[in-house]
């Protein structure tokens, strides 16, 4: 969603992998308390890196648990910014990006997902 063109302006880091110069990482999770509890964990050992945006994609059509909600507003001081994208079904049955962007409300959510960005 944050590359749709392909153009390589986003990717995946493996494990262990440095962060390039320059770029600005991303932490991508769900809704749910166990995806907090791993962003919590994740953002204890970040050190001097540059602050990450965080995208929780929703996991269901409702809001996120509040245990999930109050931890991700105590991390908000560690991050360069929050993102949200809504629940989308059509992600259960793609088998990858491109596939997903075929879909109107994909296309959509991932416009919104990069201004969402840019605005800060």
């Amino acid at each position: 969603m944050l590359d749709p063109e392909g153009a390589g302006r986003a990717r995946v880091l493996g494990a262990g992998e440095y962060i390039p110069y320059g770029a600005q990482p991303v932490l991508v999770a769900d809704t749910t308390v166990w995806a907090a509890l791993r962003v919590e964990e994740m953002l204890r050992g970040w050190g001097p890196l540059p602050k990450p945006w965080l995208v929780l994609v929703a996991d269901a059509p409702a809001a996120p648990a509040p245990g999930a909600r109050y931890r991700l507003r105590a991390l908000e001081g560690r991050l360069a910014g929050t993102a949200n994208v809504p629940y989308l079904p059509v992600l259960r049955a793609v088998e990858g990006p491109e596939e997903a962007l075929e879909h109107k409300d994909v296309r959509a959510a991932a416009q919104a997902l990069r201004r969402q960005m840019e605005r800060k």
